[in-house]
């Protein structure tokens, strides 16, 4: 399986992420699964990396150039592709998946989650994007998209495109 993942490139965060980003590479790192990612050499991106690789997983970083010409391209990589813009990050890492898991991230992360999702309510693809909501990180995300859909402004239910997986059992569940 190949598992786009979506996280921070902040190294300033709570070690728990980092414990629970790790065991989440290790995973597809013995599953034999490979993971496409941003390629950052920093935060949970880097650690996600490291733990896909050292666990016998292949890695795969989408780096847009500007981040390659800022030395932050990590050494963990087996396939580097190079993009010009964040979008076409994004697209190229949406069609080298099957699944997207979106770990605490910002902005960045965000606009991730809410482009997978639109584009697959759109008949774009038929990819969903498992939430891992470490620690509650999203459980404000889950209120809004929960009172929007609660408002009718969603057609259908968002949950066919955006799940939340509140521990790690549950993950790797909506994984398998």
């Amino acid at each position: 399986m190949n598992i786009a993942v979506f996280c921070s490139a902040n190294n300033a965060l709570d070690p728990e992420f980092f414990t629970l980003t790790r065991r989440l590479g290790e995973w597809i790192g013995r599953g034999g699964h490979t993971l496409v990612y941003g390629g950052c050499d920093m935060g949970l991106m880097e650690c996600v990396a490291k733990a896909v690789h050292d666990s016998g997983g292949r890695v795969v970083g989408v780096i847009p150039i500007r981040l390659e010409k800022g030395g932050h391209v990590s050494s963990y990589i087996d396939v580097q592709i190079l993009c010009e813009t964040l979008g076409e990050r994004k697209q190229l890492m949406l069609d080298r998946s099957d699944v997207v898991v979106a770990l605490p991230g910002g902005i960045g992360t965000l606009d991730e989650i809410f482009s997978v999702a639109a584009e697959g309510t759109l008949a774009y693809h038929d990819k969903r994007v498992i939430v891992y909501d470490m620690k509650g990180f999203w459980n404000g995300l889950e209120s809004l998209l929960d009172g929007l859909q609660q408002k009718g402004v969603m057609r259908g239910d968002y949950h066919s495109r955006i799940n939340f997986a509140h521990d790690e059992d549950e993950l790797l569940r909506m994984l398998a």
